[in-house]
């Protein structure tokens, strides 16, 4: 899916947040690996991406052609420093109307409001394609996101209070989130 916006961050620079294409995916593979060892409130720890860079950029190009689902960076000082998703729960009639989302920036961006910025962005690419809401997990100790869905109009519909068990050994509950994008 086709997405191209510049931000200005809270410090002053230009964001550019865009599609994701084939010639980022080492950068995007980069930024995963970078991320997902800054916080343990994401899904893995990076070394698990069970993607190589040629399958990242075969990820990328279907995301790039595909008309409901969507990869976007954030882009500053011409770096991938964060990334954001939507991509179909499933293809079967009962659940079509279903997006997934997933986000992560870098811990050096947070608060200059790229997280808000690609949560919006991939919210319209949802609502582009038809989708008729949006979900997502939240790590429920990670206030300042869980703050951020709310303030954009999710609703929390549960928790899973053993919904993650860190290396550590730590349970750490996720909190269930959708956002309504119509009411068919």
């Amino acid at each position: 899916m086709k997405y191209c916006k510049s931000i200005q961050l809270k410090d002053g620079r230009e964001c550019v947040l865009r599609a994701a294409v084939e010639a980022d995916a080492q950068a995007v593979c980069d930024n995963f690996e970078l991320t997902h060892g800054e916080t343990e409130y994401l899904l893995g720890y990076p070394d698990e991406n069970s993607f190589t860079v040629s399958q990242e950029a075969q990820f990328l190009r279907e995301r790039e052609q595909a008309q409901n689902e969507a990869e976007l960076c954030a882009v500053v000082d011409g770096r991938i420093v964060g990334t954001a998703g939507i991509g179909a729960v499933g293809a079967k009639d009962k659940v079509k109307h279903r997006a997934e989302f997933g986000i992560s920036v870098e811990r050096d961006y947070w608060g200059q409001g790229i997280g808000r910025a690609l949560t919006l962005a991939c919210i319209k690419c949802a609502r582009a394609a038809g989708y008729a809401q949006v979900e997502l997990d939240v790590v429920g100790e990670n206030e300042r996101a869980v703050a951020l869905y709310k303030s954009v109009g999710f609703v929390e519909y549960g928790r899973n209070p053993k919904g993650f068990r860190t290396r550590a050994g730590v349970w750490q509950e996720l909190v269930l989130m959708r956002l309504e994008l119509s009411t068919r």
